[in-house]
């Protein structure tokens, strides 16, 4: 099973279950959200980083800076955990990695 990049309205996981050998719309979807994710986790570390640089950066800022990494963490650990388990699974032989 394929953890996805987003959570349900209530904040429950949403899984899929892919047919590796032919990736569907939703698989295909869900690698560009991953992408589209790691790279605004890029922009948002970039900015993180100037805000701690700047030594006249008011609170508004930090705490800005500090909620946007805090999602963009979120974020990344969840695809880490995807692909971990779907790597996990590659090398077992199985599909499911769980």
């Amino acid at each position: 099973m394929r953890l996805l990049p987003w959570t349900t309205p209530d904040g429950k996981p949403c899984y899929l279950d892919p047919d590796t050998a032919h990736p569907g719309a939703l698989s295909l979807l869900a690698d560009s959200v991953e992408v589209s994710q790691l790279g605004s986790a890029e922009e948002v570390l970039a900015g993180s980083r100037a805000v701690l640089g700047d030594a006249a950066a008011g609170e508004r800022a930090v705490r800005f800076a500090l909620t946007r990494a805090a999602e963009s963490l979120e974020d990344v650990l969840r695809i880490a955990v995807s692909r971990g388990r779907r790597i996990g699974a590659d090398a077992e032989g199985g599909e499911d990695g769980v």
